[in-house]
C-alpha cells in the first residue's frame, strides 16, 4: 500500500431513521465500531469531521440521499476512513469522491474498487468526479504536511498570551483547547502543532476526544498531548490539563500544578513581543510566520545544548541540575532551562 490507509466503512440511516453499520473493508475491532458509533451524529451541519483513536485517524463524511442517488432506502450515509496519517485535506477530498460514488453506484463494491487503487498506486479516477492522487497533497507553503494552519490568527486572537501556548507545547506539557462547536474546535486545533516546528507534533494530536473512559485511557496515560474538547466541563478538569485555551472566551488559563513550570522569564516576554509584531504585520504570509517562530525556537535550543558539556557513555552531551545551577540563573530561568532539557532530553537525573 503506498497510502497510510487502513480501513474503509460505510455507516448508514435508513428511512425509518435506523442506523446500520452496513460494510467494512477489510476489518475495524469492536472498540472502534463503538467509539465512531458514539461520534457520528449524521449532523448535515458537519458534513466532514475527523479524529484520532490509539494511533489511527478517522475521517467522517455525511451524505444526504437524493431521488435522483441509487440509495432509494436511505436518507444518509456516512463514509469512514481509517488512516496512519494526520491530513484532513487529503482525506476530505477522497471522503468525498468515494460517497459520491456510492451514491451512484448504491454499490460498496464500487467503493471498494476506488479504495483498492488509492492503496496501491496513490491514485484513483472516476468520469464524473475526476481524479484523486495523493501527491496533490504533499508539504508546500502555508500548507505544512497538507494541513492548512492559521498561526497568524491563532496570535492575534491571544496577542501576548500567546507565549503560554508556546510554552507548554515547548515544554512538551499537556494542552487542552476547548470549542462547544465542533467544525470550530477542528478548524483551530490543527494550528497548534505548527508552533513547534522542530517536532512531529501530530503524534501529539487528538482533535476531538469525548469525556469518556475509552477515550480519556490514552490521555491519560500520556504526559504529552494537544487535546480537542467540546465539553465545558473540561475546564473543571485540572488533572486532564497544564494550559487550557478556551477558544469562545479567547481565554487562557494556567493550571495551579502548572504555574511554576511556566513562570515568565525574560527570554518568554521577547518572544510574545515578536510573536504579535509577526502576526500584525499584513505582508508576512502564514509560512513566514511558522518559519520565524521556528527559528526562535532553534535559538532557544541552541543555547540550552551549549550548556550540555557532560558526555555521557554513548557520547551524547547532556545538562545536569548542578551545572545549571553553577550557572547561577534567576530561579525561572533556571527551572526553565530544566524544564526544557527534559523536554529534548538531553537531562541527566
Amino acid at each position: 500500500m503506498t497510502m497510510s490507509l487502513s480501513s474503509c466503512n460505510i455507516i448508514e440511516k435508513d428511512l425509518n431513521n435506523d442506523i446500520l453499520w452496513t460494510w467494512t473493508y477489510p476489518s475495524v475491532t469492536e472498540l472502534q465500531k463503538k467509539i465512531l458509533m458514539q461520534k457520528c451524529t449524521f449532523d448535515a451541519n458537519h458534513p466532514f469531521i475527523y479524529g484520532r483513536f490509539r494511533n489511527e485517524w478517522f475521517y467522517l463524511t455525511t451524505t444526504e440521499v437524493f431521488e435522483s442517488d441509487n440509495l432509494p432506502q436511505l436518507k444518509q450515509f456516512i463514509l469512514v476512513l481509517w488512516s496512519k496519517d494526520f491530513n484532513p485535506e487529503k482525506y476530505e477530498s477522497l471522503c468525498r469522491m468515494l460517497s459520491k460514488t456510492y451514491c451512484k453506484s448504491g454499490t460498496p463494491v464500487a467503493v471498494l474498487k476506488l479504495f483498492l487503487s488509492v492503496t496501491t498506486s496513490g491514485v484513483c479516477s472516476t468520469e464524473e468526479n475526476g481524479t484523486f492522487r495523493e501527491k496533490d497533497y504533499e508539504l508546500s507553503y502555508g500548507n505544512r504536511n497538507g494541513v492548512i494552519t492559521c498561526v497568524k490568527d491563532l496570535i492575534k486572537v491571544f496577542g501576548l498570551e500567546t507565549i503560554l501556548i508556546y510554552t507548554v507545547l515547548l515544554l512538551k506539557k499537556r494542552l487542552v483547547v476547548y470549542h462547544h462547536s465542533l467544525p470550530h474546535l477542528l478548524k483551530w486545533i490543527r494550528t497548534f502543532p505548527a508552533l513547534m516546528e522542530h517536532r512531529k507534533q501530530s503524534e501529539l494530536l487528538h482533535p476531538w476526544v469525548d469525556l469518556v473512559p475509552e477515550e480519556l485511557a490514552q490521555i491519560k496515560s500520556s504526559s504529552s498531548y494537544i487535546m480537542g474538547c467540546r465539553d465545558s466541563s473540561i475546564a473543571c478538569q485540572t488533572d486532564l490539563y497544564d494550559v487550557l485555551v478556551n477558544l469562545p472566551a479567547t481565554e487562557i488559563t494556567v493550571a495551579p500544578q502548572a504555574k511554576e513550570n511556566l513562570a515568565m522569564t525574560k527570554a518568554h516576554k521577547e518572544i510574545a513581543l515578536h510573536l504579535v509584531q509577526l502576526a500584525e504585520d499584513d505582508n508576512i504570509p502564514e509560512h513566514v510566520v511558522i518559519e520565524e517562530i521556528a527559528k526562535k525556537t532553534q535559538e532557544l535550543l541552541t543555547q540550552l545544548r551549549s550548556l550540555a558539556t557532560l558526555s555521557t557513555d554513548c557520547g551524547s552531551k547532556v545538562v545536569t541540575l548542578q551545572l545549571l545551577q553553577e550557572k547561577k540563573f534567576p530561579p525561572a530561568v533556571e527551572n526553565f532551562l530544566f524544564q526544557l532539557a527534559l523536554a529534548e532530553n538531553i537531562l541527566l537525573l
